[in-house]
């Protein structure tokens, strides 16, 4: 059950989708004055290197965030024009930087919070010099205040190492909480919240196929103990019943508890199998994410009807490429 490390996925399209959502909800939930909790059950490390050797093995950041943000430059690069009879052809524009691009604004507040942790790529805007990425411990203590809470949970040894000591620079005392244990189990001992409101991110690594039992079983729980909380629930959409089964039962328990909802999905490439020269079967990687939040900010679904259709135009590896995005309640 340990052999799971987001080092090597960090930064990938699914982060995109799931770190772009925390941020929107985030930003919304942090307005009013009265105290937030925030509570995330797989914390993960906090940190990530992308020049480090976990992110170079699996080569995920390169289909995510690098090629977001050089798709982003090179859509911003105009071809030469033509020339007319008897004179010569203009030169091509210069290539601008990326933070040139008409970003929507949740990608463009995703965009900014890379800013702030990579100060040589913020001056410069080269994808080059990004080399900081955060998880989400450091995206949602970014956006507290000091009357604001974050418990973080992390089961794996060497993860809830290196989270403690990312937490500890951050030289923030009290403010969060970091606990070795399971954070389906953990969250039960916080809701409800003393000042009654909560988020709650919920993105196990779905590596056992019972994680998915798990999320939506926690998921009705927490909705029982505090029924006006915030929900995020991340998951991977792969060839498998028990990934598409997830967001019909979360559906169904929002209806159920007469809670509003919004389901956002981001495919970059086809899920099949496909085989090479010598009859070896490739898989694809991860081909889809999706977000499901009960009780999302009102905001929420014109911030992703703005921010989705870029996704898909910047980091589609295919002609698979899509979004879907649903609420109800």
């Amino acid at each position: 059950m340990f052999s799971y490390r987001h080092a090597f996925h960090a930064g990938n399209h699914a982060d995109v989708l799931k770190h772009t959502c925390l941020i929107a909800l985030m930003k919304y939930l942090t307005q009013k004055d009265t105290a937030l909790t925030v509570i995330d059950t797989h914390a993960g490390a906090g940190l990530y290197r992308l020049d480090g050797d976990y992110t170079e093995t699996s080569g995920e950041a390169s289909e995510g965030i690098f090629k977001l943000l050089t798709a982003a430059k090179t859509a911003q690069t105009q071809p030469p024009k033509p020339a007319a009879a008897g004179k010569k052809a203009d030169a091509a524009a210069p290539a601008p930087a990326a933070s040139a691009y008409p970003w929507a604004p949740a990608l463009q507040d995703y965009l900014d919070v890379l800013r702030k942790l990579n100060p040589h790529f913020a001056q410069t805007g080269d994808p080059a010099h990004l080399k900081i990425y955060p998880g989400s411990p450091f995206i949602e203590q970014q956006f507290l205040s000091g009357r604001d809470k974050l418990k973080l949970f992390e089961l794996h040894p060497t993860d809830f190492k290196s989270l403690t000591g990312n937490i500890e620079q951050l030289g923030v005392g009290r403010q969060v909480a970091v606990a070795r244990e399971d954070g389906f189990e953990g969250l039960k001992t916080f809701l409800p919240p003393p000042a009654r409101r909560a988020m709650v991110l919920c993105d196990p690594s779905y590596e056992m196929k019972t994680d998915y039992l798990r999320v939506s079983a926690c998921m009705a729980d927490s909705v029982k103990r505090f029924a006006t909380g915030t929900y995020a629930v991340w998951y991977p959409i792969i060839p498998r019943p028990e990934a598409h089964d997830l967001p019909r039962k979360l559906k169904t328990l929002a209806v159920k508890a007469g809670r509003s909802w919004l389901h956002a999905t981001l495919t970059v490439k086809s899920s099949k199998l496909i085989t090479d020269s010598e009859g070896e079967v490739i898989r694809p990687g991860l081909p889809a994410s999706g977000m499901f939040i009960i009780n999302p900010p009102h905001t929420l679904k014109a911030d992703l009807n703005a921010a989705l259709p870029q996704m898909v135009a910047l980091l589609g590896q295919d002609r698979n490429a899509g979004f879907t995005l649903e609420h109800g309640g």
